[in-house]
């Protein structure tokens, strides 16, 4: 792999294998991949890879926010005219004038007699600037791309335009491949900075995955020295990353309602109070921004689950690397820019432990549902009444709304004492509150100190929430 280069090691294989295939079809050679992730996940650094690696004539072209339809048509030309395809000169100075056009130069110039490779990254930028992308994106594919031996690989930040793709009646439907690049898990990065499973769930939540910042966090480090010396430098990874990983197309009031969420606010109350200011927030404006955040994969909903079918929702932002940046990193920028990364740093300290309780809980439910899979826990939530109180952090049930609860659990993310009688006695009174839960409803905890109480049916580490990641 290329020097600078982090994890992926199944994104890779997965990738190198849709390469291998192409050709298999005769009558179909050419196969597609939508690939879709967050910003800074890391999309254009794994395409580099692929295309650096497998060494097949390959063209990468980054779509432009905001261009103009004839000088994004323009920029596909001029990418196709300076690749390395052998036929790449018939798009010298030529100039498309729709994107078939565009996108049947590009086939004209891909080699007939071997693999080649196509990166659009950004597509849904090229999408929204020229009208009728979408089917036009299509008709190039079925006409003249999808006849050559070439991997077409469709990238994009925007999770839902890339959804819609392939989704019935998209333009891509039954043509493609999917694949969602995440941030790289815990398990990811132990491995790349060899970090124990407590300190690399603290750097998965911290870095928020991003290769970029896991790539600063240096063996030995932990959350506390990794933060000090990132705070120290405004052009560290932590520190500049943040604001590029923001969706750029956000309203100003999506922006204070996401750095609401990131604070703390929870609830659709809360979030109207921390930004409706001295006038008030009106609630059918802020849902409709709850709603468009929740559509881009932004902001998430959680909703109790339980046999009851609830609906007072709880918000959290998605990626809890931006989580982290908005609550913490964000408000200390002018420190940093003034050399004072020891107050960025001691806001920190004294939040620490809260903000990590409650981000670690998504990463948990992920783990939890992988190692209780087998026993037909097919969905893994947590539960609260409208009220907020009592909240089980863990419930194990085969759908939404439950038929049955499998499982109920806590989590207590702590390295000092095992979870013990007191622990339990408080998740055994707290879990008679969920409907569906009963007497006979087995117990289980989390606590990277393990538990000392033989009622929990299952409690695990954090090395066994890394060992049930792929």
């Amino acid at each position: 792999m290329a020097e600078g280069f982090v994890g992926r090691r199944r994104e890779l294989a997965l990738l190198r294998a849709e390469l291998a295939a192409v050709g298999a079809d005769p009558a179909a050679p050419g196969r597609a991949v939508l690939l879709r992730g967050r910003r800074r996940v890391g999309k254009s650094r794994l395409l580099e890879e692929v295309a650096r690696a497998s060494g097949v004539p390959a063209v990468v072209h980054q779509c432009a926010r905001n261009s103009p339809p004839d000088r994004a048509l323009a920029a596909i030309a001029h990418a196709v005219a300076t690749s390395d395809l052998p036929d790449a000169s018939i798009a010298a100075d030529n100039r498309p004038g729709t994107l078939v056009a565009a996108l049947t130069l590009l086939a004209a110039a891909l080699p007939d007699d071997r693999p080649s490779l196509v990166v659009l990254d950004d597509v849904p930028w090229l999408l929204a600037a020229v009208e009728g992308a979408g089917g036009m994106l299509r008709r190039a594919w079925d006409r003249a791309l999808s006849r050559k031996p070439v991997l077409l690989v469709l990238a994009g930040a925007d999770l839902g335009a890339m959804e819609a793709l392939a989704a019935p009646g998209g333009p891509f439907e039954g043509r493609a491949a999917e694949l969602l690049l995440e941030p790289l898990g815990p398990r990811e990065v132990a491995e790349v900075t060899g970090a124990d499973a407590v300190t690399a769930v603290d750097a998965a939540l911290v870095t928020g995955g991003l290769p970029l910042v896991v790539a600063e966090w240096r063996p030995g480090d932990t959350a506390t020295a990794f933060l000090r010396r990132s705070f120290a430098s405004p052009l560290s990874a932590l520190v500049a990353t943040g604001p590029r990983a923001l969706d750029p197309e956000l309203t100003p009031l999506a922006r204070d309602v996401l750095a609401a969420v990131a604070r703390g606010a929870g609830t659709f109350t809360a979030i109207q109070q921390a930004c409706g200011g001295s006038g008030g927030l009106k609630a059918a404006s802020l849902s409709r921004v709850l709603s468009a955040l929740v559509a881009a994969r932004a902001v998430a909903q959680d909703l109790p689950l339980s046999t009851a079918d609830a609906r007072h929702p709880r918000y959290r932002v998605a990626d809890p690397g931006l989580a982290f940046w908005l609550r913490f990193v964000e408000p200390a920028l002018p420190e940093i820019d003034r050399g004072r990364a020891d107050l960025a740093a001691a806001r920190v300290a004294r939040d620490w432990a809260t903000w990590r309780d409650a981000a670690v809980l998504p990463l948990v439910r992920d783990a939890v549902g992988r190692l209780l899979a087998d026993d037909g826990a097919r969905v893994i939530g947590g539960w609260w009444p409208r009220s907020g109180s009592p909240a089980v952090d863990l419930v194990a049930a085969d759908a939404r709304p439950a038929g049955r609860v499998g499982a109920v659990g806590m989590v207590a993310w702590r390295t000092d004492r095992p979870l013990g009688p007191g622990d339990v006695d408080a998740l055994a009174r707290d879990a008679v509150a969920v409907p569906g839960v009963t007497a006979a409803t087995p117990l289980v905890g989390v606590c990277p100190a393990g538990a000392d109480d033989p009622r929990l049916a299952h409690a695990w580490t954090a090395d066994d929430l890394l060992a049930a990641r792929p």
